[in-house]
Formats: structure tokens, sequence, C-alpha cells
């Protein structure tokens, strides 16, 4: 009994290592699956974000700076400013709130990190997560009140008219003017952000018409054929009104 007893237990002893190495086969190849899809995601994050416009706030919704963002890996980034900065080297790391606007889902994404500076204006973002992602429109909507000008294109004439800029952000604006157009048209903006710069001029086309009282039209149109510079140039006038709205001139 002793006998049959001892190569009872070395069979179930040899089961046992093998089982044991089967899962751990298996946990390695759920392992190297698991990196696989987080790579696989990594890079769909990172194709789908990479290169957008953000809006840099504290957990108090104070803007400090705008900014691209840039060179994601899992939860690193960095961010290159597109505008003066709220913050100085000496206030970080510090921990704030990211927001930015992915065209091809349409929808605006919502993310938190924590930000050191970095030369030449970049600032290294560690532990960056995503907290949600809303179906906004647009960002960096900035409401207004100023005058403005437009001119539409008529075949080979043009003709300047008076408008109202109602609000503007760094994809589009809402005009309100006596004129009628269509979905679809388009004209030249021209209007000063700023006292002291001159005037912002861009190409916008018709998204939305609605209609108002008293023979008035609001028009929520986009921005069309804007470079790199142009983006950026109209990003840092907005984030500089937006300053000078907040907390005064």
């Amino acid at each position: 009994m002793k006998l049959f007893g001892l190569f009872g237990k070395k069979s179930r002893e040899k089961q046992s290592g093998k089982a044991e190495t089967e899962a751990g086969a298996a946990r390695e190849e759920q392992g190297k699956q698991a990196e696989e899809i987080g790579e696989q995601t990594d890079a769909a994050i990172q194709g789908a974000y990479s290169g957008m416009r953000t809006e840099v706030t504290d957990f108090d919704g104070r803007v400090l700076f705008v900014a691209k963002l840039m060179d994601l890996h899992r939860n690193t980034a960095q961010l290159y400013q597109y505008s003066e900065s709220m913050l100085s080297p000496e206030d970080s790391p510090v921990r704030v709130r990211i927001r930015g606007y992915n065209d091809n889902e349409k929808k605006a994404v919502h993310m938190e990190g924590v930000i050191t500076p970095k030369p030449e204006y970049i600032w290294q973002v560690n532990e960056l997560i995503v907290t949600k992602l809303t179906n906004e429109r647009a960002f960096f909507r900035l409401n207004t009140d100023l005058d403005a000008t437009l001119t539409a294109f008529n075949g080979i004439q043009s003709e300047e008219k008076t408008c109202k800029l109602l609000n503007i952000s760094v994809g589009g604006a809402l005009i309100g003017s006596e004129d009628k157009f269509r979905k679809g048209n388009k004209f030249m903006l021209r209007v000063k952000l700023l006292e002291d710069r001159p005037p912002s001029v861009m190409l916008c086309q018709v998204l939305r018409v609605v209609e108002k009282e008293e023979s008035q039209f609001e028009y929520g149109c986009q921005f069309l054929g804007m470079t790199e510079d142009e983006q950026k140039k109209i990003t840092q006038n907005i984030f500089e009104a937006q300053g000078q709205q907040k907390y005064g001139s």
C-alpha cells in the first residue's frame, strides 16, 4: 500500500506541475494579448487625439494657456503652447484639466494630468487620463458683441456690410446680420478682437441659419482654409480676449 501510495503521489505531483506550467503559459499568452491590445489602443488614441488644440485650465476653471497636444503615449504627452501662460515654472508641477476637440469623432475630449515645464514653451504631461467625452460641437467659444464687417462673394461683385460678431471659437463664429444668406454661402469676416491688434480676417461658410425677430438673422459659420499659423494666431487672440473679459485688461 505504501508503494502504490508513493507512485500515486508522484503521479499527482507530475500532473499538478504540468497544470501549473500550462496555467503559466496561458497567463503569459494573456499578458501578451493584453499588451498588444494596449499598444493598439494607445496607437488609436494617439491617432485620434494627437495634434488637438486644447485649453488647459486649473480646477477652478481658470484658463492657464492654450496648446496643441502632441506625442501621446499611454499616460504621457506634451503640450506645445499657443498662447501666453498664466503659470510660471515655480508653480509646477501642477495638476490641470485639459479640454480638446476631436474633429473625427465630433466630440469634446476632457482629460486631466500633471504638467511640468520644458524648454521652448513645451509642457510635459504625466498621469494623463481621459475623464469623459461630450457631444460639444466646439471649444474656446468666446461670447462677444463686437462690430464687424463681412464681404459676400456674388459673382464678380463684392460688397462689405456691417454685422455683429456674437461669439467666436478657433473653428468658427456666430454672426448677427440684417442681410439674408443661405446655408453654404461664403463670405470674408473682418473683426478687431483686441484694440491693440490688427483686425482678424477669416473666410467663413454658413452652416446654420436662424431667423430672429425684426428681420434679423444669426449665422453659425465655420472657418475655411486656415493655415496652422493662422489658427495659432486666432487662438492667441481669442485666448487674450477671453482673459481680458475674465480678469480685466
